[in-house]
């Protein structure tokens, strides 16, 4: 059902890659509600993925760029811009990849080359994304910038690996560019830290499976899904939420806020008698 929440909103949105992802859905959604954007994703994701599907679907066109890329970045800016026919009022950052949870390496054996580039592309691409916006005065004003983050940003998760700092330094760059966009021109910048999730990156995680189980009993709401977390941003991007900045929003079923649950206990116990 549309509402409209977007009509006459242009924007870009970075990350889609099968039905599964929350770019995907997203991309879906602010169509729904009367946007009109870009989808852009790096050359080697594209041809993993089925974006082509997902541009026919939403009457728009890809325009590859490796986020990591400074001059991929403006490229990418000015084919929009162009296409579009006007500044920006929204963006969607959802890019993230680690090399040493792709390939299972210890948090104790870390390979620092591929920590680098876990944190270049999941956490310094989005201030590139931010700072070359600003230098060619890209967004309108009023416009909103959602990035996609992760409870273990805040908490220690085993398995997160590197991710989880990454996933730090992409919260501190929305509090810090909130502060100077907002200042500047009226931006919006938040980051959403979303319910694990089934999408092919978050499958790639070892004992996903296990905790995506776990995390769905300790939510009252039980896991938030990827369409849920759509929906969400959609509401960022509208102008229902023009006063909402520099925060790091849970998304998650009220997992952040939980202690333990009864369901927890029973399983606990459960396996407590059996052994």
């Amino acid at each position: 059902m549309s509402e409209n929440l977007l009509k006459g909103k242009r924007g870009i949105i970075t990350g889609a890659l099968d039905e599964n992802s929350i770019a995907w859905q997203t991309a879906l959604k602010a169509k729904e509600q009367g946007a009109t954007f870009v989808l852009t994703n790096a050359p080697i994701a594209m041809r993993m993925g089925a974006i082509k599907e997902l541009a026919e679907a939403c009457d728009t066109i890809i325009v590859p760029a490796d986020a990591t890329s400074v001059a991929d970045i403006e490229k990418l800016y000015d084919e929009a811009r162009e296409y579009l026919g006007g500044n920006f009022d929204f963006l969607l950052h959802s890019i993230g990849m680690s090399p040493n949870v792709r390939k299972g390496k210890a948090y104790g054996d870390l390979n620092y080359e591929w920590v680098q580039k876990s944190y270049d592309v999941s956490a310094i691409s989005f201030h590139k994304m931010l700072q070359v916006a600003e230098q060619k005065d890209i967004l309108n004003e009023w416009a909103s910038v959602v990035g996609l983050s992760y409870i273990a940003a805040q908490r220690a998760f085993p398995f997160y690996s590197d991710m989880s700092e990454a996933k730090a330094i992409l919260e501190s760059i929305a509090r810090n560019y909130g502060l100077r966009y907002g200042k500047l021109k009226k931006v919006r910048v938040n980051t959403i830290s979303q319910s694990p999730t089934k999408t092919t990156a978050g499958s790639g995680i070892g004992g996903f499976d296990d905790f995506f189980d776990f995390a769905d009993i300790a939510s009252p709401l039980g896991n938030a899904s990827a369409e849920d977390c759509a929906a969400y941003i959609v509401s960022l991007f509208s102008d229902f939420t023009r006063m909402v900045t520099m925060q790091n929003l849970f998304h998650d079923g009220g997992y952040s806020s939980t202690g333990i649950t009864q369901e927890l206990i029973d399983v606990f116990v459960d396996r407590k008698t059996n052994n």
